[in-house]
Protein backbone atom coordinates (compact mmCIF):
# COMPACT_ATOMS: atom_id res chain seq x y z
CA UNK A 1 0.00 0.00 0.00
CA UNK A 2 1.19 3.44 -0.87
CA UNK A 3 2.22 5.86 2.14
CA UNK A 4 -0.20 8.62 1.16
CA UNK A 5 1.91 12.12 1.14
CA UNK A 6 0.95 15.42 2.25
CA UNK A 7 1.63 17.06 -0.90
CA UNK A 8 -0.67 14.82 -2.69
CA UNK A 9 -3.54 15.09 0.34
CA UNK A 10 -2.99 18.87 0.13
CA UNK A 11 -3.48 19.10 -3.80
CA UNK A 12 -6.60 16.70 -3.55
CA UNK A 13 -8.15 19.24 -0.98
CA UNK A 14 -7.42 22.30 -3.17
CA UNK A 15 -8.99 20.25 -6.27
CA UNK A 16 -12.31 19.47 -3.61
CA UNK A 17 -11.75 23.21 -2.13
CA UNK A 18 -12.61 24.40 -5.60
CA UNK A 19 -15.59 21.98 -6.49
CA UNK A 20 -17.66 22.70 -3.02
CA UNK A 21 -16.03 25.46 -1.32
CA UNK A 22 -14.51 25.66 2.18
CA UNK A 23 -17.83 24.94 4.03
CA UNK A 24 -18.19 21.39 1.80
CA UNK A 25 -14.76 20.72 2.25
CA UNK A 26 -14.98 18.16 5.04
CA UNK A 27 -12.29 15.10 5.88
CA UNK A 28 -14.73 12.62 5.19
CA UNK A 29 -15.13 13.31 1.88
CA UNK A 30 -11.47 14.39 1.02
CA UNK A 31 -10.86 11.20 2.64
CA UNK A 32 -13.49 9.53 -0.24
CA UNK A 33 -11.87 11.43 -2.99
CA UNK A 34 -8.23 9.84 -1.83
CA UNK A 35 -9.77 6.39 -1.25
CA UNK A 36 -8.35 6.42 1.81
CA UNK A 37 -9.94 5.98 5.90
CA UNK A 38 -10.74 9.37 7.62
CA UNK A 39 -8.07 8.70 10.72
CA UNK A 40 -5.63 8.61 8.07
CA UNK A 41 -5.05 11.87 7.26
CA UNK A 42 -4.81 13.18 10.66
CA UNK A 43 -1.39 11.75 10.15
CA UNK A 44 -0.67 14.64 8.28
CA UNK A 45 -3.43 17.33 9.64
CA UNK A 46 -4.44 17.09 13.20
CA UNK A 47 -7.74 18.85 12.37
CA UNK A 48 -9.81 20.79 10.01
CA UNK A 49 -7.85 24.21 11.24
CA UNK A 50 -4.51 22.51 10.67
CA UNK A 51 -5.25 21.23 6.57
CA UNK A 52 -7.08 25.30 6.15
CA UNK A 53 -3.24 26.48 7.24
CA UNK A 54 -1.49 24.07 5.18
CA UNK A 55 -4.33 24.94 1.77
CA UNK A 56 -3.18 28.89 2.88
CA UNK A 57 0.42 27.98 2.73
CA UNK A 58 0.11 25.95 -0.64
CA UNK A 59 -1.82 28.68 -2.55
CA UNK A 60 0.58 31.59 -1.43
CA UNK A 61 3.54 29.19 -2.59
CA UNK A 62 2.13 28.35 -6.13
CA UNK A 63 0.64 31.43 -6.92
CA UNK A 64 2.06 34.46 -4.99
CA UNK A 65 5.18 35.30 -7.10
CA UNK A 66 5.73 38.88 -5.65
CA UNK A 67 6.47 38.10 -2.17
CA UNK A 68 10.18 39.82 -2.06
CA UNK A 69 11.13 42.70 -3.72
CA UNK A 70 12.52 42.41 -6.79
CA UNK A 71 16.36 43.94 -7.72
CA UNK A 72 14.81 47.33 -9.27
CA UNK A 73 12.13 48.13 -6.44
CA UNK A 74 11.16 50.75 -4.31
CA UNK A 75 9.35 50.39 -1.53
CA UNK A 76 6.24 51.25 -3.35
CA UNK A 77 6.42 49.45 -6.58
CA UNK A 78 7.53 46.51 -4.17
CA UNK A 79 4.07 46.88 -1.97
CA UNK A 80 1.84 47.46 -4.91
CA UNK A 81 3.41 44.39 -6.61
CA UNK A 82 2.97 42.57 -3.67
CA UNK A 83 -0.64 43.33 -2.88
CA UNK A 84 -1.69 42.66 -6.23
CA UNK A 85 0.09 38.99 -6.34
CA UNK A 86 -1.58 38.26 -2.98
CA UNK A 87 -5.12 38.99 -4.27
CA UNK A 88 -4.07 37.12 -7.39
CA UNK A 89 -3.32 33.88 -5.00
CA UNK A 90 -6.08 33.99 -2.92
CA UNK A 91 -8.48 34.26 -5.85
CA UNK A 92 -7.41 31.49 -7.34
CA UNK A 93 -9.03 29.25 -5.59
CA UNK A 94 -13.05 29.42 -4.41
CA UNK A 95 -12.83 31.07 -1.03
CA UNK A 96 -9.65 31.46 -1.14
CA UNK A 97 -9.27 34.93 1.35
CA UNK A 98 -11.67 32.89 3.60
CA UNK A 99 -8.75 29.73 4.01
CA UNK A 100 -6.35 32.50 4.51
CA UNK A 101 -8.21 34.46 7.14
CA UNK A 102 -7.09 33.98 10.55
CA UNK A 103 -3.33 32.73 9.21
CA UNK A 104 -0.20 33.61 10.76
CA UNK A 105 3.34 33.04 9.22
CA UNK A 106 4.87 29.54 9.27
CA UNK A 107 8.38 28.89 10.26
CA UNK A 108 8.63 28.81 6.31
CA UNK A 109 7.46 32.40 5.76
CA UNK A 110 9.22 33.79 8.61
CA UNK A 111 12.34 34.10 6.14
CA UNK A 112 9.78 35.88 3.85
CA UNK A 113 8.39 37.94 6.14
CA UNK A 114 12.22 39.19 7.48
CA UNK A 115 13.08 40.57 3.82
CA UNK A 116 10.13 42.38 3.91
CA UNK A 117 10.33 43.98 7.12
CA UNK A 118 14.02 44.96 5.89
CA UNK A 119 13.46 46.09 2.80
CA UNK A 120 10.85 48.49 4.50
CA UNK A 121 12.90 49.70 7.21
CA UNK A 122 15.84 50.25 4.90
CA UNK A 123 13.60 51.99 2.81
CA UNK A 124 12.73 54.77 5.55
CA UNK A 125 9.93 53.33 7.72
CA UNK A 126 10.34 52.39 11.32
CA UNK A 127 9.54 49.15 12.75
CA UNK A 128 6.41 49.43 13.55
CA UNK A 129 5.52 51.77 10.56
CA UNK A 130 6.80 48.67 8.10
CA UNK A 131 5.02 45.97 10.01
CA UNK A 132 1.52 48.02 9.98
CA UNK A 133 1.86 48.84 6.56
CA UNK A 134 2.36 45.11 5.57
CA UNK A 135 -0.35 43.93 7.88
CA UNK A 136 -2.95 46.88 6.69
CA UNK A 137 -2.31 45.63 3.51
CA UNK A 138 -2.63 42.50 4.37
CA UNK A 139 -5.88 42.99 5.88
CA UNK A 140 -7.53 45.17 2.93
CA UNK A 141 -6.63 42.83 0.37
CA UNK A 142 -8.12 39.69 2.27
CA UNK A 143 -11.07 41.81 2.97
CA UNK A 144 -11.75 43.05 -0.66
CA UNK A 145 -11.26 39.75 -1.89
CA UNK A 146 -13.59 38.22 0.88
CA UNK A 147 -16.37 40.42 -0.49
CA UNK A 148 -15.46 39.91 -4.20
CA UNK A 149 -16.05 36.16 -3.38
CA UNK A 150 -19.00 36.55 -1.26
CA UNK A 151 -20.71 37.15 -4.67
CA UNK A 152 -21.98 40.24 -6.59
CA UNK A 153 -24.53 42.13 -4.85
CA UNK A 154 -26.25 44.77 -7.06
CA UNK A 155 -27.89 47.34 -5.00
CA UNK A 156 -31.58 48.54 -7.17
CA UNK A 157 -30.80 52.46 -7.96
CA UNK A 158 -34.43 53.01 -8.53
CA UNK A 159 -35.29 52.02 -4.95
CA UNK A 160 -36.91 55.02 -2.72
CA UNK A 161 -34.26 55.36 0.32
CA UNK A 162 -31.70 55.78 -2.62
CA UNK A 163 -33.51 58.60 -4.39
CA UNK A 164 -33.87 60.28 -0.99
CA UNK A 165 -29.46 59.81 -0.38
CA UNK A 166 -28.39 61.09 -3.75
CA UNK A 167 -25.03 61.44 -2.49
CA UNK A 168 -24.77 57.72 -1.41
CA UNK A 169 -26.68 56.67 -5.04
CA UNK A 170 -23.82 58.50 -6.87
CA UNK A 171 -21.25 56.56 -4.20
CA UNK A 172 -22.81 52.93 -5.34
CA UNK A 173 -22.59 54.06 -8.99
CA UNK A 174 -19.38 54.85 -8.96
CA UNK A 175 -18.60 51.43 -7.13
CA UNK A 176 -20.71 49.60 -10.08
CA UNK A 177 -19.13 51.12 -12.74
CA UNK A 178 -15.87 50.27 -11.49
CA UNK A 179 -15.67 46.83 -10.55
CA UNK A 180 -13.46 44.84 -8.19
CA UNK A 181 -10.24 45.09 -9.96
CA UNK A 182 -10.44 49.08 -9.80
CA UNK A 183 -12.20 49.47 -6.42
CA UNK A 184 -8.92 47.33 -5.12
CA UNK A 185 -6.27 49.33 -6.76
CA UNK A 186 -8.32 52.95 -5.99
CA UNK A 187 -8.29 51.86 -2.01
CA UNK A 188 -4.48 50.56 -2.47
CA UNK A 189 -3.67 53.79 -4.13
CA UNK A 190 -5.05 55.36 -0.89
CA UNK A 191 -2.90 53.68 2.15
CA UNK A 192 0.21 53.64 -0.54
CA UNK A 193 0.04 57.92 -0.45
CA UNK A 194 -1.13 57.65 3.42
CA UNK A 195 2.12 55.63 4.05
CA UNK A 196 4.53 58.15 2.19
CA UNK A 197 3.75 60.52 4.68
CA UNK A 198 4.80 57.83 7.57
CA UNK A 199 8.41 57.51 6.04
CA UNK A 200 11.40 59.01 8.30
Amino acid sequence: MTKLQSNTVIRAALDLLNEVGVDGLTTRKLAERLGVQQPALYWHFRNKRALLDALAEAMLKERHTYSVPKADDDWHSFLIGNARSFRHALLAYRDGARIHAGTRPSEPQMGIVETQLRFLCESGFSTGDAVYALMTISYFTVGAVLEQQAGESDFDLSCDTLEQTPILRAAIGVLEHAGPDASFEQGLAMIIDGLAKRRI
